[in-house]
């Protein structure tokens, strides 16, 4: 069963992995199996070149709701508890879903998350972890664990948030805990745009076409630069890293050939190179 947890489907000649979590009778809630399974899939999506964009949604009515309460802690070998848990076994298991967050952020692709339905905890720390949002209209946006005795700072939650939306609106939004809905979220710029429920990944799928429209140097630099200098520390470090990339992209085979379609008013054909 634990391999149905997470799908894989391949389109747009491989370019394009649609990446869904599959527990729909329970939200997409994550257990620990599936959290390892996510880790070797995003590992195999990493190793595979002709792959430029990940789109990541949810089975059924919700995208996903966080930690399956009802799913059993696991050992280092995942194997389920047999004894109480301790703060060892705890921190083990936050630390495996953090680094679920961290490997989704550090993928060398496009990630475009498809936000359908509800959304909590780490599945919002997932969301944050993507370069592009899209929700439906039906979505809805819970941070939630300050509710419940908890911090709502998880999954890099507290780094992420006020980057995407600012820090005032962070603040307000993780020491309350208030849910919020999908036009609530594209007002505070924290998704791109929301549509209905339908179109979700018709719609996803469109905006991973216009990126594979361009280069693969392009978009990958892009990116890196991007989160890069988000957390730069100053101008010049963000300058000195926008100009390494800027020459190298000059030198490549595609920058070439978008320059000869240019002035042939044609579409360019990119190799990757």
């Amino acid at each position: 069963m634990e391999r149905d947890d997470v799908l894989v489907e391949r389109c747009r000649e491989g370019q394009v992995a649609v990446l869904r979590l599959n527990r729909p009778h329970a939200l997409n809630a994550l257990r620990h199996d599936t959290v390892r399974r996510l880790y070797r899939l995003i590992d195999e999506l990493a190793a595979d070149d002709a792959v430029r964009v990940v789109i990541l949604t949810g089975a059924g009515r919700g995208f996903c709701a966080g930690w399956d309460l009802k799913s059993p802690l696991t050992d280092a070998q995942g194997r389920a508890l047999e004894r109480a848990a301790g703060v060892s076994d705890y921190m083990r298991g936050q630390e495996l879903f953090a680094g679920m967050v961290k490997r989704l952020r550090n993928l060398d692709k496009v990630v475009i998350a498809a936000i359908n339905g509800v959304v909590v905890g780490a599945g919002f720390a997932l969301t944050l972890a993507a370069d592009i949002r899209l929700a439906s209209s039906s979505a809805k946006f819970h941070i939630g664990a300050v509710r419940i005795g908890l911090t709502a700072g998880e999954c890099g939650i507290s780094y992420h948030l006020p980057r995407l939306i600012g820090a005032s609106r962070a603040f307000e939004l993780m020491l309350t805990g208030r849910p919020f809905d999908a036009a609530a979220a594209e007002q505070m710029g924290l998704v791109s745009a929301v549509v209905d429920d339908p179109e979700l990944l018709e719609r996803s799928l469109s905006l991973a076409d216009e990126v594979l429209a361009n280069s693969p140097y392009a978009t990958r630099h892009t990116k890196q630069l991007m989160w890069a200098n988000l957390a730069a520390p100053s101008l010049d470090a963000a300058l000195e890293l926008e100009n390494r990339a800027q020459v190298i992209a000059l030198m490549t085979e595609d920058f070439a050939e978008a320059s000869a379609a240019f002035a042939a008013k044609r579409a360019p054909h990119y190799v990757g190179r």
